[in-house]
């Protein structure tokens, strides 16, 4: 039974927060068992990824993670040397990931929509001394992209070497699958992400051994309650923390599956996965439920197979939950979480949930709300959000200061402003640098663009504060209107009218701009850097 979560366990130490989930882990221990466990536990020859690619067994995967870390070994690399994985979600990318770590190496698990100044960022930035690279995106890693950094191997995956230097994976395939695991404590390195870099270049995160297999015992036992006989099918990629939980960690951790798919997920090839791979629990974001439930094939697609739809990495809007719900016939559950703590510590759950909250405390996390100088605010006001769980990664790379204004403790500063209910549910109240003053007046771009998604011609949109040329501030809105709907004064009132009509009268968008679509990160958030950016060239 799932344990009552209405505290916010702010004085719990790390330990006790561990013994709450009945977390321990030995003096020894590799996160690579996540999947070699599979093999002691008698599921060899139990499918382990769904692809298009082909189907992967447990006993596959281990033997490809065998010999892609015997291959890296063979090529010079030393325990706790990076190994940077510019893949895409095949087969190939968790049976590297694991392979990596059996090796003791560390996979840099990085954003295949990178482009190549900042592909060249993260291997210098990194230390990577080799690549392992899908087909597509070779070319940023050429001899002259890589000139002065320290890589000594390039893999290429799912297609043929073109670049001087680098092997087809074949090599991999000559390498014998034996490999010893290496002695790892779950203190140690393991493997990084890099963060969006939203407010300035990525930093490096860096999460040990121990990490992964610790949001399986919170997260994920608490709210998925995942069995050998569930499939699960994330669309957010593997390089994401949200991703890379969903589709090997969580999964991985009681010998269920997998789909994975490559390339980009639009409607079409989403519910053309639900069609042939029958998953049972789906993770997305609300963008991609905004484009599924619109899309003119959800009303022939096949939701049957689905027991939970999860959504994480931005605020759910009441539009978006109740047009799944039309379409699916099932409600997403809402989670929050980051890459610094790795997967979800916030999180409804589909007997207990609250419209426009993130949820509720994850067991094994404890939580607290201060104010900017980190006294704890009172009970029902508003405060910054701090997480304490034993997924917390120590530090970024080679970022003391960030490390220090972000890692403080054990604690991981989010800068997000959250307020508790009696119930102990969270409800999200906007970054903690992102209050602006408008007409001599405070508000949040945020609350604008929540209710401005409530209208029902509005497909996606996003709120910014935009810089006039007198100095002032002001909102801008940038929708993505209904398809057919005709744009002009009279469509841009008739949306300032729907805001004043629910916020305060001052809070509404007062300059609008259409567009086809958002631009988006890699993980599959509105990239709102993106729009700054195009807005200030204006």
């Amino acid at each position: 039974m799932r344990p009552e979560m209405t505290g916010d366990s702010a004085e719990a130490s790390e330990a006790e927060l561990a013994a709450e989930i009945g977390f321990h882990l030995p003096a020894r221990y590799n996160a690579a068992r996540l999947l070699f466990d599979n093999l002691a536990a008698g599921r060899g020859d139990k499918v382990a990824i769904y692809s298009d690619h082909r189907n992967w067994t447990y006993a596959e995967l281990a033997e490809e993670a065998r010999r892609i870390g015997a291959a890296l070994l063979a090529r010079g690399l030393e325990s706790g040397d990076r190994v940077a994985l510019f893949l895409d979600d095949t087969p190939l990318y968790p049976a590297a990931i694991m392979g990596a770590l059996h090796a003791g190496l560390v996979p840099v698990l990085l954003n295949t929509l990178s482009p190549a100044d900042q592909a060249r960022f993260y291997i210098e930035d990194s230390g990577a001394r080799a690549v392992l690279v899908e087909a597509e995106f070779q070319a940023l890693f050429s001899a002259e992209a890589l000139s002065g950094l320290a890589v000594e191997a390039i893999f290429v995956a799912n297609g043929v070497a073109r670049v001087a230097g680098s092997e087809n994976w074949s090599a991999i395939a000559e390498q014998p699958a034996e490999l010893t695991e290496a002695s790892t404590a779950p203190d140690d390195p393991a493997f990084w992400m890099y963060s969006s870099g939203s407010t300035g270049r990525p930093k490096g995160v860096v999460h040990r051994h121990g990490d992964a297999a610790y949001t399986a015992a919170s997260y994920a036992s608490h709210f998925l309650e995942l069995t050998a006989d569930d499939i699960c099918f994330s669309v957010p990629k593997i390089f994401f923390a949200y991703g890379f939980g969903n589709s090997v960690t969580f999964p991985f951790a009681v010998g269920a599956a997998s789909v994975l798919l490559a390339g980009r997920p639009t409607p079409a090839n989403v519910f053309e996965q639900f069609a042939r791979y029958r998953p049972t629990v789906f993770f997305g974001l609300p963008t991609l439920y905004t484009a599924l439930a619109k899309d003119a094939a959800a009303a022939r697609a096949d939701f049957s197979s689905l027991r939970l739809c999860i959504s994480a990495a931005e605020i759910l809007s009441n539009d978006i939950f109740s047009a799944w719900r039309q379409r699916c016939g099932l409600e997403i559950v809402e989670g929050l979480g980051s890459t610094e703590v790795l997967h979800i510590y916030l999180s409804n759950s589909n007997e207990t949930k609250k419209s426009g909250a993130a949820g509720r405390r994850v067991p094994g996390y404890a939580l607290k709300l201060t104010d900017g100088d980190g006294t704890p605010t009172a009970e029902g006001e508003e405060g910054i959000l701090w997480v304490k769980g034993a997924s917390n990664a120590r530090c970024y790379w080679n970022r003391p200061d960030k490390t220090a204004e972000t890692m403080r403790d054990g604690w991981i500063y989010t800068g997000d402003r959250f307020q508790r209910d009696a119930e102990g549910f969270y409800f999200f109240r906007g970054r903690a640098d992102e209050l602006v003053k408008v007409s001599g007046l405070w508000v949040y771009p945020l609350e604008v663009e929540l209710t401005l998604a409530e209208h029902p011609k509005v497909r996606e949109c996003a709120v910014l504060a935009v810089e006039l040329p007198d100095r002032r501030t002001t909102l801008k809105a940038f929708v993505v209107p209904e398809v057919g709907v005709a744009i002009g004064t009279q469509f841009d009132e008739e949306l300032k009218a729907f805001v004043k009509a629910r916020l305060l009268p001052y809070k509404y968008p007062r300059q609008i701009t259409y567009l086809e679509t958002l631009p988006k990160t890699g993980s599959g958030k509105i990239d709102r850097q993106a729009l700054s950016a195009t807005e200030n060239q204006r």
